[in-house]
């Protein structure tokens, strides 16, 4: 076997062993409801291999108090912050929660919110199709923000993604611009276009629920 190739087949072990690691952690708390030990795991599998979906889920434990940990908003904002930049299927999520432990301070060292750096995260979430951090984009820019002048444009095209990407109050409130011409030219034929599809929304959520409901 070639250097190369050992070198390549070493890495794959090794990302195979990480993955192992994540996996034993989704067993021991969705199998052995041993959160605990799944609590262990995860902190190890982040802080020693940074792995990004064993740094979110941490994260989320830190928020919750999970598996015998204190809760720690800072750690939390910690765990997401490397998942985030890390990358994975997780990451997107976790932006958007570094943005908001970034909006309301509970992530920052001085504990005072942080619109800028929640504007960060929040559009790399939203650039990625989080309607989520799109919708939370709009409303800084709406009402603007410490460093951040209020920009009704602004507010309008993220009220606008969020919307095409299912969020009922980024609907109704782009809907609301265009009915008073809020910082956008009056048009009432896109407002009620908007007020119909935030009505759709949320008769398919409620259908939503009410299949979920009955399957439980």
């Amino acid at each position: 076997m070639g250097k190369v190739a050992f070198l390549v087949l070493l890495d794959y072990t090794s990302q195979q062993s990480i993955f192992g690691c994540h996996r034993l952690a989704d067993y021991l708390e969705g199998v052995k409801k041993n959160l605990e030990g799944a609590a262990k795991v995860l902190k190890e599998n982040c802080e020693k291999n940074l792995h990004s979906e064993s740094c979110y889920k941490l994260g989320a434990y830190y928020v919750t108090g999970k598996g015998g940990l204190t809760v720690d908003w800072k750690t939390a904002y910690n765990c997401f912050l490397k998942s985030c930049e890390k990358g994975g299927k997780k990451s997107i999520d976790a932006c958007h929660n570094v943005g908001l432990l970034a909006h309301d301070g509970r992530g920052n060292d001085d504990e005072k919110p942080n619109a800028l750096l929640a504007r960060d995260y929040y559009s790399k979430a939203c650039d990625a199709g989080f309607a989520p951090s799109c919708f939370n984009l709009s409303t800084i820019y709406l009402q603007g923000a410490p460093g951040i002048s209020k920009d009704m444009n602004q507010a309008l095209e993220y009220s606008l993604k969020a919307c095409d990407l299912g969020h009922i109050w980024a609907c109704a409130n782009a809907s609301r611009m265009y009915k008073l011409g809020d910082g956008v030219e009056k048009n009432n034929a896109k407002a009620e276009a908007l007020k119909n599809r935030a009505k759709d929304l949320h008769k398919e959520q409620q259908i939503a629920s009410r299949s979920l409901t009955f399957g439980e």
